[in-house]
């Protein structure tokens, strides 16, 4: 939770610098493109108490994020009692092939959008169109698979689930650049009650056909309900409507960059979802459920964690690109607080994985305890990679993106292979050496070699906070010898705050870490305040 803070330290601290490069970017309040359909998107009225917009912005952020991550935990929890991992394991195997399509409903044009300085109704109608042309070649491709997805998992019961979830790609296609507008204009708390009541929809539906015994469609149901809810909220609530397709709107370059986004997204994808396609095809439903599931635990709260602060950062860095120094401070900022939280509930999470694997997911997933043990490990790179792929979208460097993903994915594929004789376990754990070892140093050196911030930058506010997660971790760790007895809720209610007590005095000790928490602090008395006003 305090990561979600996290975003907002650097949204204060760029205001300035947001507003004096967005002054010459905009188009003037009186310019005929701020008027009419173009208000949506005019920029002008963000210069206005910028400050304040930013903080009410992350204040907005924060307690959404909140409310998600305790929502997606409860319904973890439910399902997990109401489902078997065999049902879990079907529709992930569903969601696997699925993902390796899913970057294509975007196609990079989302970032395109809310990257560009200056933009009219009419390159968003192309993009628009393009959109969702993409997502309906896609939906007509998953359903056509749809016999060869059973096939290759010998497993018939994945023709119904595949027809029913491909129809989600066009539905998602149809809404990404009028959440790309709302990006744009900042408005955040639109975008948040969007996602909370569209999760609401989804889960109170899975939670109810499970309950009434449909078993694994109760996922299924869960599923669509979401994406259906997300697309006819954020269509009513943003109002733009597109134009048809028109020509000479220099949109060229947009599709170029998306491009370069696009594919270096696919690999990765493609290499990423690896996993549950080799222990499906290997191991089984049952597998796979149980793999799936111990990684949820810890990745889903990871994604919900970086997703938001990559909304806010993206856009504002894109804004202070002409200014090396307030870029490389306000970046480095965040990336810093990122690594002190990250480090902080990371070595939490791994010297109590048992106990909280038992008390979200119940007893009888006692053996995907090891599995998210093995992810705690990945966690420790996995935010600091994708905070340092922001320097690529926020600069504009399509290609740059394209070659780190090239083999970031090769080496994500090649720790799949290594770990799968030792079955889910053994992916899991061989995945996070790789994350560590290979790929997170790979990613600093491509991403530091150009810009402001350099490789010497992101591996000094990496490494000066990694002592909090050793401390923690061991701490957290030798409590629990003493009430391995107790119950898992008892072991975690015990345990977890005499290890982050442990962090916090080294946090008070450690000059580099004390800086980023007393920042880290300010901005929550900056939210208090503006939520008090």
């Amino acid at each position: 939770m305090l990561t979600r803070v996290k975003c907002v330290v650097m949204a204060v601290d760029v205001s300035n610098a947001v507003k004096n490069e967005v002054t010459c970017a905009v188009p003037s309040a009186r310019s005929p493109a701020a008027g009419g359909s173009e208000k949506h998107f005019a920029t002008e009225h963000l210069l206005a108490n910028l400050r304040q917009r930013t903080i009410s912005s992350g204040l907005v952020t924060v307690t959404a994020q909140g409310i998600q991550f305790f929502l997606n935990l409860a319904y973890i929890m439910a399902l997990a009692r109401l489902l078997l991992p065999q049902d879990f394991g079907l529709v992930a195997m569903v969601t696997t092939v699925m993902g390796f399509l899913r970057i294509f409903q975007d196609a990079g044009l989302s970032t395109a959008t809310v990257q560009r300085q200056e933009i009219t109704h009419a390159q968003v109608s192309n993009l628009f169109w393009v959109n969702v042309a993409v997502g309906g070649v896609i939906t007509l491709l998953m359903a056509a698979s749809a016999p060869v997805v059973a096939w290759f998992y010998r497993e018939p019961r994945l023709v119904g689930i595949t027809l029913a979830l491909s129809v989600t790609f066009l539905l998602a296609s149809s809404a990404v650049q009028h959440t790309a507008l709302l990006n744009r204009q900042m408005r955040f708390g639109v975008i948040a009650i969007i996602d909370i009541v569209s999760m609401v929809a989804g889960y109170l539906t899975g939670i109810g056909m499970a309950l009434w015994n449909y078993g694994y469609w109760a996922l299924v149901g869960a599923s669509v309900t979401q994406v259906t809810t997300r697309f006819v909220l954020t269509w009513s609530i943003s109002r733009w409507r597109p134009r048809l397709p028109s020509r000479n709107t220099h949109t060229r370059h947009m599709l170029g960059f998306g491009a370069n986004i696009t594919a270096g997204t696919l690999m990765y994808s493609l290499a990423r979802g690896a996993d549950n396609l080799l222990i499906g095809r290997f191991f089984g439903a049952a597998a796979v459920g149980l793999y799936s599931r111990g990684s949820a635990l810890l990745v889903r709260p990871l994604e919900q964690f970086m997703t938001p602060i990559n909304a806010v950062l993206v856009p504002a860095l894109s804004r202070t690109q002409a200014q090396d120094e307030r870029y490389r401070r306000t970046f480095l900022q965040v990336f810093e607080a990122i690594a002190l939280i990250t480090f902080l509930f990371a070595g939490l999470f791994l010297a109590l994985s048992y106990p909280v694997t038992l008390a979200v997911l119940g007893p009888k997933w006692e053996a995907a305890a090891v599995i998210f043990a093995g992810f705690t490990l990945a966690a420790l790179a996995y935010p600091l990679t994708t905070a340092s792929t922001w320097l690529f979208a926020s600069q504009g460097r399509g290609k740059d993106w394209v070659v780190t993903s090239s083999i970031v994915s090769s080496v994500t594929l090649c720790s799949f292979l290594a770990g799968l004789p030792f079955g889910p376990a053994g992916v899991a754990i061989s995945y996070s050496g790789a994350c560590i070892l290979i790929e997170l140093p790979w990613v600093y050196y491509m991403a530091g070699r150009q810009g402001p911030v350099s490789k010497k930058d992101l591996w000094t506010g990496c490494l000066r906070h990694l002592p909090v997660w050793g401390i923690v971790c061991v701490t957290a760790w030798l409590a629990r010898t003493f009430v391995l007895g107790a119950n898992p809720w008892m072991q975690l209610f015990l345990c977890a705050p005499v290890g982050l007590l442990a962090g916090a005095a080294y946090i008070g000790f450690s000059t580099p870490s004390r800086r980023v928490a007393v920042k880290l602090l300010s901005i929550m008395r900056d939210l208090k305040n503006a939520r008090a006003r």
